[in-house]
């Protein structure tokens, strides 16, 4: 894998925890003790990703792999809520695929420009204010913030671009990108002279334009992992139209049936899918040809087997026009360039609930803490009715309820956990 280019990495993220609630009471003159005014703790900081047009390789994830979002501040006095903790966003090259580390299912398909959050703050806890009631005016009590998610992910960087050009070593392909977009790889003559996919917009008329990216030059037994192939196939993985560049001029003493064959072989050995793509196959280099019976020869066989077939030599640009237009016409017949739909559901949490529970009585409320119920209501989305009936389950199970009758608690009173109140109904 060239060192330049880094298409794949697996980084850890965690996003912030809520703040604590405050106990306080204002002082006031008359006013036995004041009434309570304990502010919520903050919202911790999510991670939020964001494309970034200016980068082409995921690089920067190779020397940073952990990712951590700003705390909730603890709520004060005077029902001040505390600072909010500062999101972090982190920034990925379009077309960068999110995957769950342990299952490789993908969670967002980063194609387009909305920002996605990935693991969402912890919320504050609240403050005394918050349990005032009638009967209880001096609530000696507030809550903790609960925990932010945290996730390991491995990022996959799958291009976005409408045309792969494809094709061994050294047969033209970045001079062709260069010749017809705005791009400029590097070009010598030399094997395995592109390291890295290299994009260019190609403008075919008013309005009218395609991505193209020049994919290193796949060689034999690249899709069992040999030489530097493999890691690209993927990136042709969304390309709708494949542009087969075949060198026939014959200068490198090279067949040209032999090497159209054996990179169609890759290509199928790596994904069926693939090998089925719409292809174009270009004969190139006509300006160094001597003998155009191979090319003949050639383009009856590649005909044959149903491919539209062009010859034209990059190097001198005769025939690339043509050659683009005609890319034009068929990717105005085929349909857009794949985004893939999420996949990944995320597990209910696994908890030990064997630790035992703080539980305090104040005033016909019962205050439940502890933090195996902190991990596990960081985790529930009580606007969803699945994930409720599973934390009723959850409590159910850890004997909670079982322990509050034992300790007396009365049908109508408050149960507290963190952010959630509820009455006890037996």
């Amino acid at each position: 894998m060239a060192s330049g280019f880094i298409d794949k990495a697996r980084i850890t993220v965690r996003a912030g925890n809520g703040g604590n609630g405050a106990v306080a009471f204002h002082r006031e003159k008359y006013v036995a003790a004041g009434g309570p005014d304990g502010g919520d703790g903050g919202q911790g900081g999510s991670i939020i990703v964001q494309v970034d047009d200016n980068m082409s390789t995921l690089m920067d994830f190779r020397y940073k792999r952990k990712y951590v979002a700003g705390n909730g501040m603890d709520g004060q006095g005077g029902r001040r809520t505390g600072k909010d903790g500062e999101s972090l966003t982190i920034k990925v090259p379009r077309g960068t695929l999110i995957r769950d580390a342990e299952t490789g299912e993908i969670i967002q398909d980063m194609s387009g420009s909305e920002p996605f959050v990935l693991c969402k703050g912890g919320r504050g806890g609240w403050g005394n204010q918050h349990f005032a009631t009638p009967t209880r005016q001096v609530p000696r009590f507030a809550k903790a913030g609960l925990p932010g998610q945290s996730h390991d992910v491995v990022l996959e960087l799958k291009l976005l671009a409408d045309v792969g050009l494809v094709g061994f070593p050294n047969v033209g392909k970045s001079t062709l990108l260069s010749v017809v977009s705005k791009a400029h790889p590097k070009i010598a003559n030399y094997h395995f002279t592109t390291l890295y996919p290299n994009l260019g917009v190609v403008y075919v008329d008013e309005g009218v334009s395609f991505v193209m990216a020049d994919i290193p030059g796949i060689i034999e037994g690249a899709s069992e992992g040999a030489g530097l192939g493999h890691d690209f196939l993927r990136h042709i993985d969304r390309c709708r139209l494949l542009v087969h560049l075949v060198d026939v001029s014959g200068s490198e003493g090279r067949d040209p049936i032999e090497d159209f064959e054996a990179i169609n072989a890759e290509l199928k050995q790596y994904s069926g899918d693939l090998s089925s793509r719409p292809q174009i196959v270009v004969a190139n280099k006509t300006d160094l040809l001597y003998d155009t019976e191979a090319l003949d020869r050639f383009r009856a066989h590649v005909e044959q087997q149903g491919y539209e077939f062009f010859a034209m030599s990059a190097a001198t640009h005769q025939g690339t026009r043509e050659l683009v237009g005609r890319i034009g016409a068929r990717l105005a017949e085929l349909p857009p360039v794949v985004v893939y739909e999420p996949e990944y559901v995320p597990r209910p949490p696994q908890v030990d609930m064997s630790e035992p529970l703080n539980i305090v009585q104040e005033d016909g409320t019962w205050l439940v803490e502890g933090p195996w119920l902190q991990r596990l209501m960081a985790n529930i989305n009580f606007s969803d009715y699945e994930s409720r009936m599973y934390f009723d389950r959850q409590l159910r199970a850890s004997g909670l309820f079982d322990q509050l009758e034992a300790m007396g608690i009365q049908d109508g009173d408050i149960v507290s956990l963190y952010n959630l109140e509820f009455e006890y109904q037996h």
